[in-house]
């Protein structure tokens, strides 16, 4: 078995390696109101970091009175889970769902400033609903 040996600093663009950022919506805590929420619970996630993946966890299906939607975003709309009716995927079945970034250099999302995970709700508001997001980055190499 071959050895490889050497060793890498901070200096040569390691900083730390992954990090996870989590976020929460709860309709209990947070409301359903239309409009953008920072997710209880979520850290800033620093400019120029990279989000290389995750997913969303669905515990309690979102309901409403109206025709919502719900996209999570967190440097562009839809960059992570494009808008979508709660009456169909991803949101009308409880579970872990997918994400836009799949560990590829394609789809991973650069930040432009220090973000917060966050859940769009348009055309109505919601009555119900328990759903967390986990993200995977990597801060800037510079």
């Amino acid at each position: 078995m071959p050895i490889i040996s050497g060793s890498i600093s901070e200096g040569a663009g390691i900083r730390g390696g992954v990090k996870t950022a989590y976020g929460k919506y709860s309709f209990a805590s947070d409301g359903g109101a239309v409009g953008t929420i920072a997710l209880n619970g979520s850290t800033d996630i620093p400019s120029g970091s990279t989000i290389l993946g995750g997913w969303v966890e669905v515990t309690t299906a979102p309901t409403s009175g109206g025709a919502a939607t719900i996209a999570i975003t967190v440097n562009a709309a839809d960059d992570l889970v494009a808008a979508a009716a709660i009456s169909g995927a991803p949101w009308s079945t409880t579970g872990r769902k997918s994400i836009v970034p799949v560990f590829t250099g394609a789809t991973s999302v650069r930040t432009t400033a220090a973000r917060d995970i966050s859940i769009v709700i348009a055309t109505a508001a919601l009555t119900a609903g328990v759903v967390s997001v986990t993200l995977l980055y990597v801060d800037p190499l510079t």
